[in-house]
């Protein structure tokens, strides 16, 4: 089936296969991590908050749960975003399926052998990872329309 974009421009395949393809990991890792906040919430019975009121204490579930969420929330987004607009621009596929691959890694060893136990290797490991992974696709989405600007 083809789209049209714009008046009449008939498009026959997928517009952004390689993004596309990581919606179903980088959703159900949300999902889990959206669970762990609902869980802790529930055992802990604090219904709004993050019962951040107990920070530092190292048994707080629900607030190293709530982080981990929030944290996920903070990066994944505009990792999307700017792999998305490295594929509309004519990225290769093996560089956006690796930098994406890469980033669901870091972000699950940040969380999982990181901050959901309060420290851990995966904790620097995935910020810099995530961190490293943003800068270049922002940088490579950046490259790819560098002929428009004339350069």
């Amino acid at each position: 089936m083809s789209t049209a974009i714009g008046l009449s421009t008939p498009v026959l395949a997928p517009l952004l296969p390689i993004s596309g393809t990581f919606a179903l990991p980088f959703s159900a890792y949300f999902t889990l991590l959206s669970y762990r906040v609902v869980h802790y919430r529930l055992a802990d019975k604090q219904y709004l908050g993050d019962n951040s009121s107990k920070d530092g204490d190292p048994n707080n579930k629900l607030y190293l749960a709530t982080r981990c969420h929030q944290n996920f929330i903070e990066n994944v987004p505009l990792a999307l975003v700017l792999a998305a607009f490295a594929e509309l621009n004519g990225g290769n596929r093996k560089v956006l399926t690796t930098a994406l691959s890469a980033l669901l890694a870091f972000r699950i060893a940040h969380v999982e052998a990181g901050l959901i136990n309060g420290t851990g290797v995966g904790r620097p490991i995935g910020y810099w990872g995530t961190f490293a992974t943003i800068a270049t696709l922002g940088g490579y989405a950046a490259f790819l329309v560098k002929g428009y600007w004339g350069l």
